[in-house]
């Protein structure tokens, strides 16, 4: 994979950015088939009540050393899960439309996947992705 080439699921809310799934009632991602781009349009209304990233899953380019979570050679962010969910495996890996350029399937493998439904993105520059169990 190409440096810039990988996409990260789990960006912030923004027009261009891909809307990757949808907050369920229990906590996990639902996946869509395919993501959608989102427009301005999506982002305005997406902004009323609580933060779109507590609701929706985006896909945005990985921004590697522009991006806080960058440890200087990896996603931070996926590592900080599958640490703190060490021992959980999904009974099947999720549909995914981004997995070939997925930044933490790139890192992790099939591992990353089985606990991605479970990471609830926020964008609060003191926050890091937190895991919903």
């Amino acid at each position: 994979m190409k440096t810039g080439s990988a996409l990260c699921p789990s960006g912030k809310c923004a027009p261009g950015a891909k809307l990757m799934g949808i907050v369920q009632e229990d906590g996990r991602i639902g996946y869509l088939g395919q993501p959608l781009e989102v427009d301005d349009q999506f982002v305005e209304r997406a902004r009323e009540g609580r933060m779109p990233e507590r609701r929706f899953r985006f896909v945005n380019p990985c921004a590697e050393g522009g991006c806080h979570q960058w440890t200087g050679t990896r996603c931070g962010v996926i590592d900080k899960v599958m640490k703190e969910l060490e021992g959980h495996e999904a009974e099947a890996l999720p549909r995914c439309g981004i997995r070939p350029h997925c930044r933490w399937f790139a890192q992790n493998g099939a591992a990353a996947c089985s606990v991605c439904a479970l990471v609830i993105t926020d964008t609060r520059e003191t926050s890091q992705a937190a895991a919903q169990p």
